[in-house]
C-alpha cells in the first residue's frame, strides 16, 4: 500500500461517514454530470489541498496506525475522593484534531494538589460530569491539522497545559502547546508548579536582596522552586518539610535553612531563629501552617497563598484558620495576604516560562522529578498508577514533582 494509500485508510477509519464520502470525492477526476462536490456544501467552493503529502499528517510518525480507541480519565462524580470521583475507561475514541490543533501521544503527566479541588467540581460548579481530567501534559506530535503545520511537524516533542491530560492522547490547540527540544519529564515540572513560584513570587513577593522568604512544603512540586528562585534573588530562604530526607534535598537545591515539622515545633524555631519574623511566606499548605505562618510574619511582611492541600480531601476544602483574628494581625504588622491563581496571570505565563527552560538549559534549575519508585507499588506507570499517585502526593512521600509515565509500544504497519 502506497504512503498516501495508507493515510488515506486511515482517515477513512477515523471520521464521520460524511467526510468520508468527501475525502474519496475530492480525490477522483472531476466530472461534469455529477456537477461541483463543493455544491453539496452550501455553494462554497472548499480550499482545494494541492499538495497532497498533507496527508502524511495524520500518519503516526514512528510508523505505527494512531488506534482508534484510547484509555482515558473521566471524572463521573463529583467527590474530593478522586478514587470515587474519577474512572478509567478503556475504549474512548481518540480524537482528530482540527485545522489548528494538534494531536499529542502523552509520555508523562503531571499530577496536582488540584486535581482533587477539579474533580470535586470547586473551579466551575456549572461543569458536570462527565468530564476530563489532568493538567498538564509532555509528549509527541502524532497528527495536526493543517493551520498547525505552519509551526509544528509530526514527531516533535512539545509540552502543554489544558484539561484532559490524563489520557493515552490529547487534541491541543496549536497556540497553548509548547515546543520542546525533546521528551523529558523534567519539563513537565515547570508547566504548573515551576511557572506557578516564578509569577506569584515575581508579581506579588517583591524579592530583593536579604529578604527572609518561608516556603512551607517547600520539597513539593512547587516548593523546590519557590525555594530555587528566592536563593536566585539573593534571600536567605527557609523550608518546611516532613522528613530528614526531604530537608537534605532542600539543602542540596540552596535552602538555608529546613525545618522538619514531623519533629519540630515549626512556630517555635521560626520565633527563635527568626525573632523579628520573616518577609514573604510561599504557603501551600493551610489550617494550621497558615496561622503560624502568618504570625511569623515580619513588619509590612507579605503571605502568599498558592494553596491549601490539608483541606482539599475535606467536604468543604478547607481546614479551619483562626480567621477572626487576622484584621488585628495584619494591621499590627501592616502585613498583607495575598492569594495566588495562575489562571488569572496567563499574560506573564509565557515569558515565565521562557526563563524557567533557560535556566533548566544552562543548569541553574533543579526539576526533580518523582515517579514513584519508592511506594510500595512502584514506580508510576500508565494511567491506572494515577490514582496512586494521588494518594502518594496526599500522604506526603514526594520529593519533587510526581510525574506518571504513559508507555507505547510501537508496532509498525507500514
Amino acid at each position: 500500500m502506497s504512503f498516501r494509500a495508507k493515510s488515506g485508510a486511515w482517515l477513512s477509519s477515523r471520521v464521520p461517514r460524511c467526510w468520508c464520502w468527501w475525502w474519496r470525492r475530492w480525490q477522483q477526476p472531476s466530472c461534469a454530470a455529477a456537477g461541483p462536490a463543493w455544491s453539496y456544501f452550501g455553494g462554497n467552493r472548499p480550499r482545494a489541498i494541492l499538495d497532497m503529502s498533507y496527508s502524511r499528517h495524520f500518519l503516526d510518525f514512528q510508523g505505527s496506525s494512531i488506534p482508534s480507541s484510547m484509555k482515558k480519565l473521566v471524572v463521573t462524580k463529583l467527590s474530593q475522593n478522586f478514587r470515587e470521583a474519577v474512572t478509567l475507561q478503556q475504549d474512548s475514541p481518540v480524537p482528530l484534531p482540527g485545522d489548528g490543533d494538534l494531536l499529542v501521544r502523552n509520555r508523562f503527566v503531571g499530577i496536582n494538589a488540584s486535581d482533587i479541588n477539579y474533580s470535586a467540581g470547586r473551579y466551575d460548579p456549572s461543569v458536570k460530569p462527565p468530564f476530563d481530567i489532568g493538567f498538564e501534559g509532555v509528549g509527541d506530535v502524532v497528527a495536526l491539522g493543517l493551520s498547525a503545520s505552519a509551526s509544528y511537524t509530526v514527531g516533535q516533542a512539545v509540552a502543554y497545559v489544558k484539561a484532559g491530560s490524563f489520557a493515552e492522547y490529547t487534541v491541543v490547540p496549536a497556540k497553548q502547546a509548547v515546543p520542546l527540544p525533546s521528551v523529558k519529564p523534567e519539563f513537565i515540572t515547570l508547566m504548573v508548579s515551576g511557572a506557578t513560584a516564578y509569577i506569584s513570587l515575581k508579581e506579588l513577593g517583591n524579592l530583593s536582596e536579604g529578604k527572609k522568604v518561608l516556603v512551607t512544603a517547600a520539597a513539593g512540586g512547587t516548593g523546590q522552586f519557590a525555594v530555587q528562585l528566592a536563593k536566585a534573588a539573593k534571600c536567605h530562604v527557609i523550608g518546611t518539610c516532613s522528613s530528614d530526607e526531604k530537608g537534605g534535598f532542600l539543602k542540596s537545591i540552596g535552602c538555608d535553612y529546613t525545618i522538619n515539622y514531623k519533629t519540630e515545633n515549626v512556630e517555635a524555631v521560626l520565633r527563635k531563629e527568626y525573632p523579628e519574623g520573616v518577609d514573604v511566606v510561599y504557603e501551600s499548605v493551610g489550617g494550621k501552617m497558615f496561622d503560624l505562618a502568618l504570625n511569623s510574619l515580619a513588619t509590612k511582611g507579605c503571605l502568599i497563598v498558592i494553596g491549601f492541600i490539608a483541606g482539599y480531601q475535606n467536604p468543604t476544602g478547607l481546614q479551619p484558620v483562626k480567621a477572626e483574628l487576622l484584621p488585628a494581625k495584619l494591621l499590627k504588622k501592616s502585613a498583607s495576604i495575598r492569594g495566588f491563581f495562575l489562571n488569572h496571570y496567563l499574560s506573564k505565563y509565557k515569558v515565565a516560562l521562557k526563563d524557567l527552560l533557560e535556566m533548566y538549559e544552562r543548569g541553574d534549575l533543579v526539576c526533580e522529578v518523582d515517579f514513584g519508585d519508592m511506594s510500595p507499588e512502584g514506580k508510576f506507570t500508565g494511567l491506572e498508577s494515577v490514582f496512586r499517585a494521588v494518594d502518594y502526593m496526599y500522604m506526603g512521600k514526594n520529593i519533587g514533582k510526581i510525574v506518571v509515565e504513559l508507555p507505547h509500544s510501537v508496532n509498525s504497519k507500514l
